[in-house]
């Protein structure tokens, strides 16, 4: 089989180490589900020590944070699992979507605070 790769023209407005980082990760077994991908003990590690420094940075940039206490304990497991339960990315496997979901799924992501670099 061969896949051609096309550039984009203009490139999405992405974080190309965060995208990469993502993409590989849900490839890795390109035939499961995003929720057995994404919830493995090495992945959940990895990503909850990307929400730390991400965290960290955050704080030294900015001493007043306008996030909820609440949001601020969640691990990445438990934002995993709300993301992958949302009704577009249920049962969804990585091989299946195209690159507007992807773009869509890393935004999601962000928008909770887990980040794949």
């Amino acid at each position: 089989r061969v896949v051609r790769i096309e550039l984009r023209n203009p490139a999405p407005p992405v974080n190309f180490t965060e995208w990469d980082g993502m993409i590989r990760l849900l490839f890795n077994r390109k035939n499961k589900t995003l929720r057995s991908v994404l919830l493995t003990k090495p992945t959940i590690k990895m990503l909850n020590e990307n929400m730390r420094t991400q965290r960290a940075l955050n704080n030294s940039n900015n001493n007043n944070m306008a996030d909820d206490d609440e949001e601020k304990e969640k691990g990445a497991d438990e934002i995993i699992e709300e993301v992958v339960a949302m009704e577009q990315w249920k049962d969804k496997r990585a091989n299946k979507l195209d690159l507007d979901d992807f773009l869509a799924l890393l935004a999601e992501f962000n928008k909770r605070g887990v980040h794949f670099a």
